[in-house]
């Protein structure tokens, strides 16, 4: 059964623009994404043409300077737009996340000359990106990577494999943090690799259980060789960048999160109303009631929570605190109400003839990605307490 397009959520939004923005984005998503995306993800079929419409209406660069391509939106704004496009497809919504972290090293570390050079084809010119920082044997210890850049000349040499990459093996370039230095996050900085880069290559993409649409792949670097004048920030750098860089990513999986628990309420919505049990609608029952009221509270506060975030960062203010919090409650409450979801639908919930079952499982991996739930609570804690083993 295809998907149905989602029920509009009355948004508050800063301008008058904004609010033709989301319009924007929910008629490409009812007229692009939403009828295709259970077929093409049942096919493992990811919807490059999409990306290039997305690049083209100017959605793929919503946080960034106009000057360079950018939108010039602010977050409380883009992560809406995330929101809408995850509601719709999740391949889609976090597609555009991804993008925009594997831009943001260039945008907010690089110097004029090369965000002049590279950014307004990465915001707005087709281009897709990806982001290189966990490997196989280093994903929640990201400073423990052993990819390594070593200087040749005027350039650096990359060898070394990085794991679990969106977009591995498809994308126009690559963000990839690499060891120049001593052990430990001091001795990594960050690089900007085309992907057509001689000695690139991926591996076969990852079995997954859900987001079958989406390549995630091992990135080999076979003596890549890049010019200095691709090197992001100073040389030591590049694990600050990678940091910064995931604190505004985790807000963009945050509000995907939101996205999918949302479709996944609408879903249950809709049918607790047309399906009949004991002759009358069993969106009568007290206790399927209790359940809806239940994930449409988490929802919103969820999306309270990535906004409040947003906006701090918006306004210039330390957010990394709020940032975490918002990763970790959004994505359970995607875990929870996807769950409950499948439950509302009984046995119908469990087929892939509704798409609640494929809601349940692209839920369960915005739990690991950008940080599984265990490191926010690290975070979290740090920012509280201080660091272990003070």
């Amino acid at each position: 059964m295809p998907d149905r397009a989602p029920q509009q959520v009355d948004r508050q939004l800063p301008t008058e623009e904004a609010r033709d923005l989301i319009s924007l984005v929910r008629d490409i998503a009812q007229q692009e994404i939403t009828p295709k995306a259970a077929e093409e993800e049942d096919a493992g079929r990811f919807p490059r043409e999409l990306f290039t419409l997305l690049s083209r209406s100017g959605l793929l660069g919503l946080p960034y300077d106009s000057e360079y391509g950018g939108g010039d939106q602010p977050y409380e704004v883009y992560l809406q737009v995330l929101e809408e496009l995850a509601a719709a497809r999740l391949t889609v919504g976090l597609g555009v996340s991804v993008h925009s972290l594997a831009s943001y090293a260039l945008a907010a570390y690089g110097t004029k000359e090369q965000q002049v050079e590279h950014l307004p084809a990465m915001l707005g010119g087709g281009l897709l990106g990806a982001y290189c920082l966990s490997e196989p044997h280093s994903g929640s210890d990201a400073a423990a990577l052993r990819t390594k850049a070593v200087r040749d000349g005027d350039g650096w040499v990359i060898t070394g494999t990085k794991a679990w990459i969106t977009h591995g093996g498809i994308a126009d370039f690559y963000t990839v943090m690499a060891r120049t230095g001593e052990e430990g996050p001091r001795g990594i900085s960050a690089f900007l690799v085309p992907g057509d880069a001689e000695g690139l290559s991926a591996a076969v993409p990852e079995k997954k259980m859900g987001m079958k649409g989406s390549p995630t792949a091992q990135v080999h670097f076979d003596g890549v060789r890049v010019p200095d004048a691709r090197r992001i920030g100073e040389e030591g750098q590049g694990f600050a960048i990678a940091l910064s860089s995931l604190d505004s990513g985790r807000l963009g999986i945050s509000a995907c999160a939101i996205g999918v628990a949302q479709a996944a309420l609408d879903e249950a919505v809709t049918y607790a109303a047309e399906r009949r049990q004991f002759g009358k609608p069993i969106a009568d029952f007290q206790g399927l009631r209790f359940m809806l009221a239940d994930m449409a509270t988490q929802i919103e506060a969820g999306r309270a929570l990535y906004l409040a975030a947003a906006r701090l960062k918006d306004a210039g203010r330390p957010f990394a605190r709020q940032a975490a919090m918002a990763k970790l409650h959004c994505t359970d409450t995607a875990m929870r109400v996807t769950t409950d979801a499948v439950q509302i639908l009984g046995g119908y919930g469990y087929t892939a003839d509704f798409p609640a079952e494929r809601y349940m499982r692209e839920a369960k991996v915005l739990q690991i990605v950008e940080g599984t739930n265990q490191i926010q609570r690290m975070v979290i804690a740090r920012h509280l307490v201080g660091p272990e083993g003070r």
